[in-house]
């Protein structure tokens, strides 16, 4: 197991080695966001910008237009609370900019509140151009990091503090917009994305050993989003469910809803995340229980619909 701000930490080391136009910025948070492996190795595109976060995106936007490609990290709260400058400076102006917000979620435990990205996903997919990745683990990380070399146009990349399991097979290929069904079902299929990607699949185990098959589908790619995957599941199962540690306003959910009903669908759609409310100081495992994120909350949200 590995938190997936690991994995992008090792991930940019690589990309340095092997792309010269690969610079890193991060706001006084090198330690957290793990581009400090970045930073030891190649100190000379390597920009420490301090709490300043506004300014760190427009820099990036510059250096994106002389041929470099910038990695810029903070914590998802903070980058979402600039978010005028990213609309304006990354978004509007077509900048070729990957954003990396770490962090996110009630996860994080207790850094409380004012760290807890919950809201990211809703404020990034409603800029225009805007790819939106929340990778399931180290191999989908790392597999996203390669890809976003050729990428055109802005990114955000939603990372975990806390390790999360292999959900992806060796040999895993990442594809922009595409899900990955995980596991096989027939009773309903579980959407998640994220750290809730393998508690999904724990929970939809736990209920196949008591008789109720339920599939597993990894949602990597918020925007662009694999709207033909959902609608094939949701014409094909009675229960369709999301899990994320995000606000489910305008979130996984939200999108997987937006979907459904454009397309007509007539499963039912349960959304499971952070219902509305601001996050807390908590263990993570407590907030997890008390928010049902964890596996042993995601199986009986499933089991109480299906029974």
């Amino acid at each position: 197991m590995k938190a997936t701000r690991a994995s992008f930490g090792e991930g940019l080391a690589e990309l340095g080695r092997e792309f010269e136009n690969v610079v890193v910025l991060d706001a006084d948070l090198s330690k957290s966001t793990q581009s400090a492996k970045f930073a030891k190795e190649f100190p000379e595109r390597f920009f420490q910008m301090g709490i300043q976060e506004a300014n760190m995106i427009g820099v990036a936007a510059g250096m994106s237009f002389s041929g470099k490609i910038p990695f810029l990290c903070s914590f998802g709260a903070f980058l979402t609370g600039r978010f005028d400058t990213i609309r304006v400076s990354v978004g509007y102006a077509e900048a070729n900019v990957r954003l990396v917000g770490t962090h996110a979620g009630v996860g994080i435990g207790e850094d409380g509140t004012t760290q807890m990205a919950l809201e990211d996903f809703a404020c990034m997919r409603s800029i225009p151009g805007m790819a939106v990745l929340s990778p399931a683990d180290d191999r989908e990380t790392k597999a996203m990091l390669r890809y976003l070399m050729d990428h055109k146009g802005p990114a955000y990349i939603r990372l975990t503090r806390q390790a999360v399991p292999e959900v992806n097979k060796e040999g895993y290929r990442f594809e922009l917009g595409k899900g990955v069904e995980l596991k096989a079902g027939t009773k309903a299929v579980v959407f998640a994305t994220g750290n809730q990607t393998g508690l999904s699949l724990e929970a939809a185990n736990a209920l196949e050993s008591e008789g109720l098959d339920v599939a597993v589908v990894n949602i990597h790619s918020i925007k662009p989003f694999d709207s033909e995957l959902v609608q094939k599941w949701a014409n094909k199962v009675p229960f369709v469910f999301t899990a994320e540690d995000h606000n489910v306003v305008g979130g996984l959910g939200g999108v997987v809803a937006e979907s459904m009903a454009e397309s007509g669908a007539s499963a039912r759609l349960i959304r499971i995340g952070v219902n509305d409310v601001f996050g807390e100081s908590g263990t993570p495992q407590s907030l997890y229980e008390k928010h049902g994120l964890d596996a042993k909350g995601i199986k009986a949200r499933i089991k109480q619909v299906l029974s």
